[in-house]
């Protein structure tokens, strides 16, 4: 007998699950929405999530009940780049580098040069900008260097000449920023003063760093999701 094909399989599976019991029913969603978060690759947005649960399923409070679960594992279901993904919790990274040797995936940001920070930083905020307009943000030149390294860790893209002569490239940030940065959107950056509190928009120093700045308020926005607030 040969095996099912994949729209075979697809036209059985049954999201609804009327037959089983209210909270058995509850419980293989929760295991359905955790399951498909966990294997993908990418934050899973939430058209995706809805496909494997009951049209009747509430699925704010759905993801609500797996976050409970989760709070004793290392890990948390956060909502980043337009959807949501499992993320092991901060004070877990050393560990994870310590056994992965940098073959696992880390609990933390992308490692970057403070320079890397200013210059992705004044990106978020200025896109598109110009080389040229990073450099006089940053008050030194942003060498080719910088930008080549901001392009393989995929945080940002050359997304149009600029009107100027010689019509330079005007960078932007990518989804992949948000997602290495724990965003929903670009809305949850902080506010301008806040960085320039912390030295983040000036010449840069040793010490900066954009990853304290940018999860300052990240029990706040875990508070906020516990309660059934979510971003768009």
């Amino acid at each position: 007998m040969g095996r099912p094909q994949n729209n075979e399989l697809h036209d059985s599976f049954d999201p609804v699950l009327m037959e089983l019991p209210e909270a058995v029913r509850w419980r293989e969603w929760m295991g359905r929405v955790e399951a498909v978060i966990f294997a993908a690759p990418s934050p899973v947005p939430r058209e995706a999530l809805a496909r494997v649960v009951g049209s009747t399923c509430n699925l704010d409070e759905l993801i609500a009940d797996i976050r409970d679960d989760l709070r004793a594992r290392p890990y948390d279901l956060v909502y980043v780049a337009g959807g949501y993904q499992l993320r092991t919790k901060p004070r877990f990274a050393p560990a994870i580098r310590t056994a992965g040797g940098g073959d696992l995936r880390d609990a933390g940001a992308t490692e970057l040069t403070p320079t890397e920070i200013l210059a992705v930083t004044a990106i978020a905020y200025l896109q598109p900008a110009t080389r040229a307009e990073l450099s006089r943000v940053a008050g030194k030149e942003i060498s080719r260097d910088v930008i080549g390294a901001l392009k393989r860790h995929g945080l940002i893209d050359g997304a149009l000449r600029a009107p100027e002569p010689g019509a330079p490239f005007a960078y932007v940030t990518t989804k992949k920023f948000l997602e290495v940065f724990g965003l929903a959107t670009l809305r949850e950056l902080p506010d301008v003063e806040r960085l320039e509190d912390e030295g983040l928009l000036e010449p840069p120093r040793p010490e900066a760093d954009l990853d304290a700045v940018l999860f300052a308020g990240e029990e706040d926005l875990n508070a906020a999701n516990e309660a059934g607030e979510h971003w768009e």
